[in-house]
């Protein structure tokens, strides 16, 4: 094994990686754009305020936007796709901490929306650990 091989991925075998990465990255732009276009309907439905909406779109744009771009890397560095797998398990944690805390007190729909992106969270976080053992 190559010190290259230890630090990142090579592309013929990141395949699993690379795809979990591009699937997360396009889940949490159209997240993104629902939140930013849509904070004051959203508002209502989840319980959620709208600034809070607005401000966790603006993230998930720019979290996108570097998933995406590490997604299309030549290279996968080790070190970035591990704090794209952590930022991800933190997140879940935090949603399911939101949900116990009730710090927005969101609607029905609200935590049930928290409960199932906090699952397809850690689910993005799960398959791109895979993916990286598995390259």
């Amino acid at each position: 094994m190559t010190a290259q091989s230890l630090t990142s991925a090579r592309t013929a075998d990141a395949g699993l990686l690379r795809f979990a990465l591009t699937a997360d990255a396009a889940v949490t732009g159209a997240n993104a754009l629902a939140y930013l276009a849509g904070a004051v309907v959203l508002d209502s439905v989840l319980g959620v305020p709208a600034g809070v909406l607005v401000a966790v779109g603006a993230f998930l744009a720019i979290f996108a936007a570097l998933l995406l771009r590490l997604a299309t890397r030549r290279e996968l560095p080790r070190a970035a796709v591990l704090a794209v797998i952590d930022a991800n398990v933190a997140w879940a944690a935090g949603s399911l901490l939101l949900l116990a805390l009730d710090t927005f007190t969101p609607s029905t729909a609200g935590q049930v929306w928290i409960a199932v992106q906090a699952v397809a969270v850690a689910g993005f976080a799960a398959l791109q650990y895979a993916g990286l053992r598995q390259a």
